[in-house]
């Protein structure tokens, strides 16, 4: 939990699902054991979101809270462009997204945590108070602040600089989980992950084949799609390449990008049939694959990017 404590009337950012919002303290209380609303103790903080009907205020513990500073809003602005690109390449098959889910019924492709309003707020909100009995399991990642600041410089990197990351990555994302599992599984005896030696392999195939379902659609922002598609091509879909010698982009992307994958981690789960113990068992291995990505960060994200040709800034903007 953050050690930072905020006042009445201070003007905050905060998170709600996979993104954040600017909003308004209105109250303050500390919760303990007797009186916690939500099983979190410590101080609680009543806030107000901007441009939100007052029936959305609500008590939020400090690790869902932010300061107001330069820092916090870079990375508001990088979750909320992620975001949009997810749902811009997804848009072409939207309507057939639609009549799929009309026959199978709620999942990936009807995206519910971020339907109606424009930064993806009120589907959520009003999913919630429309139907407290079917609400979903929460998955509350505690991103470690030198994660987010890589996060931040990646999407000013990419949107900004007009800069890429270089690939193919080595370790790329499949190398990255591997080394996560054998790290689990030396520190077994000592580790509060519960059975590494059953559930580990099955988690890590599952962030696995997410990764690389999720690159393509969810992932990446407009001015990467030139390099994505040349990537396919190089190591999938070329005539070049061998039938059965195809690669997955697990194995081609790196660091950087199954970052933003983790992050995102929050909204699937929202739009998922994992139950809450599923949930927990998830968050639990991804709060621990995020701290050993803190420790290894030196080695497995790339110090600097690619600047961009002009002629590839041209195709990434036609």
């Amino acid at each position: 939990m953050s050690a930072q404590t905020f006042t009445v009337n201070e003007r905050v950012l905060c998170y709600h699902g996979p993104l954040i919002y600017e909003a308004k303290v209105l109250k303050t209380d500390v919760w303990d054991e007797s009186n916690t609303q939500s099983g979190v103790v410590g101080p609680h903080y009543y806030v107000h979101y901007k441009g939100w009907k007052q029936t959305w205020d609500e008590w939020v513990d400090a690790s869902r809270l932010l300061k107001f500073n330069e820092t916090n809003i870079a990375l508001q602005k990088a979750l909320q462009s992620q975001s949009q690109a997810a749902h811009a390449a997804s848009a072409s098959s939207s309507k057939a997204a639609k009549a799929q889910s009309a026959k199978d019924g709620p999942g990936v492709g009807s995206r519910g945590a971020l339907g109606g309003r424009k930064d993806g707020a009120r589907g959520t909100k009003r999913g919630r108070e429309e139907d407290e009995g079917t609400r979903k399991p929460e998955m509350k990642l505690n991103v470690p602040e030198m994660l987010k600041v890589l996060l931040v410089d990646d999407w000013e990197a990419v949107t900004k600089n007009n800069q890429l990351v270089g690939l193919p990555r080595k370790p790329s994302v499949t190398e990255l989980l591997e080394e996560f599992k054998q790290h689990v599984l030396e520190q077994a005896t000592s580790t509060h992950l519960k059975d590494p030696k059953i559930l580990l392999p099955t988690i890590i195939a599952g962030l696995q084949t997410y990764f690389d379902r999720a690159l393509g659609a969810n992932l990446l922002y407009r001015f990467e799609r030139p390099q994505y598609a040349e990537i396919r091509k190089k190591f999938v879909t070329g005539p070049t390449v061998q039938v059965g010698q195809e690669k997955e982009m697990s194995a081609i992307y790196g660091a950087e990008h199954f970052l933003r994958m983790l992050v995102s981690l929050p909204q699937m789960v929202a739009s998922s049939s994992m139950d809450g113990e599923s949930v927990g068992l998830l968050r639990e291995y991804v709060n621990e694959l995020l701290q050993w990505m803190v420790k290894e960060k030196d080695r497995i994200f790339v110090p600097e990017y690619e600047s961009a040709s002009i002629a590839y800034q041209n195709i990434s903007r036609s």
